[in-house]
């Protein structure tokens, strides 16, 4: 099939890009090349006959219709948004403009195109989404995200993405439209941006400078590395029931400061320290406001109806990150000096910025 994929050149979105080419789908890659993106992440595909890149801002509903015009896709994964927590809280309005406004002038652009195009049956809309609509879990092991929790969002970040879930499910019932949606958990793995948690600490441990933990480190994560991410992505676009959605999980929890602890084991075994271990730069700061204290997915309906599960446990996953840094310092390097990147946001002392 065609797929337009938003937010190709990002994170999650050039893994999906780069599998789908390899699977044999033609991929139209729409990305607006915002400071998280980056070329790079899929200069892989760039010249496979079957890529073609858009450059075009989500919030430009004329640009989204020259797209669907032109290319004529078959299928919609609509992946880019804002993403950072930290930067939501500094700035919302550029979470509620992307995460909002955009997803509705998507939703707009694939109804109209649907219609022109007299409804085609296959056609899907897939919205990717994330696990922290559904708010903040407490320490019981046994209580977990499934995708009937209610919606109980925290931050500006999560809240945007909540509220484009809804328009998602709005359009469908409303106005027909074939979608589907689903949350996942928190992403790990190659060519993740370097203001992330994970890139933070392999990064700062490597320049010697302090691993900053929010808080006590107690909060806890599900941890789902990207290229199964991708797979599970792709597995509900072609399969997935209409109107339904899947949460995705990594099956994977950890304490920050677990993760943290296990990355600066890989790298004194990898790239050991003259003296002493990474793990003495470990320093704890000041909490962000509205920290959800724990994420953790129940993925049974995507694994009973679908067939999908995590295939990469975290200590494998990290292993593979860990190395993929220390080969790839041509890639992350440009990336740091981009606004921003590197320094504490979301503290909340820039408010109204």
């Amino acid at each position: 099939m065609k797929i337009l994929v938003t937010g190709g050149a990002g994170f999650i979105g050039s893994a999906v890009v780069r599998l789908a080419i390899a699977r044999g789908h033609a991929v139209v890659n729409l990305d607006a090349l915002t400071y998280a993106a980056c070329l790079e992440n899929v200069a892989g595909v760039a010249a496979n006959p079957l890529y073609a890149f858009e450059r075009a801002d989500i919030r430009d509903r004329a640009a989204l219709d020259r797209i669907f015009a032109a290319h004529r896709p078959d299928a919609v994964m609509h992946l880019a948004a804002e993403s950072h927590v930290d930067r939501s809280i500094d700035g919302p309005g550029d979470f509620v403009e992307t995460n909002i406004t955009g997803t509705y002038n998507m939703l707009e652009a694939a109804r109209a195109f649907w219609t022109r195009a007299g409804r085609p049956a296959g056609f899907r809309f897939h919205h990717i989404s994330t696990d922290e609509v559904f708010g903040s879990l407490p320490a019981d092991p046994a209580v977990k995200f499934t995708e009937t929790t209610p919606y109980d969002p925290r931050s500006p970040y999560s809240a945007s993405k909540a509220a484009s879930d809804h328009l998602v499910r709005a359009w469908a019932e409303t106005y027909g439209l074939p979608v589907v949606l689903t949350n996942c958990s928190n992403n790990y793995g190659p060519y993740h941006f370097p203001e992330k948690l994970i890139p933070v600490v392999i990064l700062n441990a490597l320049a010697g400078k302090p691993l900053p933990v929010y808080g006590d480190g107690s909060n806890i994560r599900d941890w789902l590395y990207v290229e199964d991410h991708a797979e599970a992505l792709l597995l509900v676009l072609e399969k997935g029931a209409l109107g339904r959605s899947y949460n995705i999980g990594g099956e994977n929890e950890r304490t920050n400061l677990d993760l943290v602890k296990t990355l600066c084991a890989l790298l004194d075994a990898k790239r050991p320290k003259a003296e002493g271990s990474y793990a003495d730069q470990i320093t704890f700061v000041t909490d962000r406001p509205g920290h959800d204290a724990r994420y953790a997915i129940d993925p049974t309906r995507i694994r009973t109806e679908l067939g999908w599960c995590p295939s990469v446990t975290v200590e494998e996953g990290l292993a593979r990150t860990v190395d993929w840094y220390l080969a790839n310092e041509a890639w992350w390097r440009p990336l740091q000096a981009r606004q921003g990147v590197g320094e504490r946001l979301g503290t909340g002392e820039k408010q109204g910025a």
